[in-house]
């Protein structure tokens, strides 16, 4: 798809994405989180393809209109962008993110089909995983050795990294967790 300058589009913002749907042109849009991310709240038509699950060739191979943009849309970009990349490596130039993510699209008051999801969200998750071993190795480092204080080092460490890269190890390795693979959540409600 080219922009009005007759360069490339590589990203949209989630209005412009809510326009486009609301056209008469169809709007191919994947969502790649986790299953329960998923069903808690997303863009109506999204289909669900988890990055971890993610092979851009057998998906390429079995689209309707393979020269169509192809939209890609995570909770913040960041596994969005990855799954762009991951297309672009397959020989596919057609994806746009979805700047910013669910979350843009939610705080642009757009509509999200809502459930009611009983799994805590992902990044949620790795925070309960952190701090929890955060505490655990300092107790353990001020009460039983002092060697016990690389587990918060290795920890704050972990986090650091993922913020500068956006990358973060525990989170993939969580998403790959049964209860993170399975929807457990009922939805189909739309709510802003």
């Amino acid at each position: 798809m080219k922009s009005k300058s007759g360069q490339a589009e590589n990203s949209v913002n989630p209005a412009e994405l809510a326009r486009r749907q609301g056209s008469d042109c169809p709007v191919e849009l994947i969502d790649v989180r986790t299953a329960p991310e998923h069903a808690a709240a997303h863009v109506a038509g999204a289909q669900l393809v988890p990055l971890d699950r993610l092979d851009p060739a057998a998906f390429l191979k079995a689209r309707k209109c393979p020269e169509a943009p192809l939209y890609v849309i995570c909770q913040s970009g960041t596994r969005a962008a990855k799954a762009v990349e991951r297309f672009r490596n397959a020989g596919f130039d057609g994806c746009v993110l979805v700047e910013g993510g669910t979350q843009a699209w939610i705080d642009a008051g757009l509509p999200v089909e809502r459930g009611q999801c009983r799994v805590i969200p992902l990044m949620r998750q790795v925070q309960i995983v952190v701090g929890s071993l955060s505490v655990l190795g300092a107790a353990m480092a001020l009460g039983l050795d002092a060697r016990f204080a690389v587990i918060p080092l290795l920890l704050g460490g972990g986090l650091l990294f993922a913020g500068i890269t956006g990358m973060c190890g525990l989170a993939l390795l969580l998403a790959k967790m049964p209860w993170n693979q399975q929807s457990t959540c009922a939805s189909g409600a739309v709510a802003k």
